[in-house]
């Protein structure tokens, strides 16, 4: 079994216990992990509070990925209770739900930049802070879909967004790999989670997609959860700058399968 005895680290964007960020979180802390935890507004702390207690976490902090001082202090908390850290988990996106249906060229110039700043920018902003907390190496890990580099009706500017969290994932690799510190996205495919709800279309996208995948089915938490836990671990040791597909293969698929057409 992996271990991730005397690791601890930060868990970014849990909003209820079928995030994909708890079905890592809940691996983590399976495998040995002692977490942290973000959250932003009280409504999403309540919801994290009893989840966090679970797997013996009572270190949870507010946080606005917008915000210099609130970023500021997050990390300092995790500098004053922990010295250093071993990995963080970013799973932070937002787009305004009703750009996430319709046509993507009519986005909105203001939605795009808060899109793109809070899906990808983040992550670049927190790899900054974190690596400072990483004098040893340690983990880097994001969430991103295929929408990045396949049309995917109705994910619109996400995709873009993903697909420039991609791209940051492999410069940040190549900025980290040497200070030790490993980056890379976790692809898994459509979820049932709160965020994937808010996309036009959702369910149609989830039952396609098992009914074509390779293997018939979506991904699961634990699945997610636990390749992650190989990444953050010490078998993960010289994985970088990846792109790791969770979705029962389906992004190597050209077309539907024969009985789906």
């Amino acid at each position: 079994m992996i271990t991730m005895q005397g690791k601890r680290g930060l868990i970014m964007g849990v909003a209820n216990d079928r995030s994909i960020a708890w079905g890592i979180a809940k691996a983590m802390a399976e495998a040995g992990a002692e977490l942290a935890f973000t959250y932003q507004g009280e409504a999403f702390g309540k919801r994290l509070e009893p989840l966090a207690q679970s797997v013996g976490s009572d270190l949870m902090v507010d946080v606005d990925v917008n915000d210099d001082a609130s970023m500021d202090a997050a990390f300092q908390m995790l500098k004053d209770r922990w010295g250093t850290i071993d990995f963080v988990v970013h799973a932070i996106a937002y787009s305004d739900k009703s750009e996430l249906a319709g046509r993507f060229i009519n986005t909105t110039r203001a939605n795009f930049k808060n899109s793109l700043t809070i899906s990808c920018y983040s992550f670049i902003d927190v790899a900054k802070r974190a690596s400072e907390l990483m004098p040893e190496g340690g983990t880097l890990l994001t969430l991103t879909y295929q929408g990045s580099n396949k049309v995917t009706p109705y994910y619109n500017v996400m995709g873009v967004a993903k697909a420039a969290l991609e791209s940051a994932v492999r410069y940040l690799a190549n900025d980290l790999g040497p200070q030790g510190i490993r980056v890379n996205a976790l692809s898994p495919g459509p979820m049932k989670t709160l965020a994937g709800s808010a996309i036009a279309g959702a369910r149609k996208t989830f039952k396609h997609t098992a009914s074509n995948a390779p293997m018939r089915e979506n991904a699961t938490l634990d699945a997610v959860g636990g390749t992650a836990v190989y990444l953050a671990s010490d078998a993960g040791a010289y994985t970088t700058g990846e792109i790791l597909h969770i979705d029962g293969g389906f992004h190597i698929l050209g077309m539907p399968q024969p009985d789906q057409l």
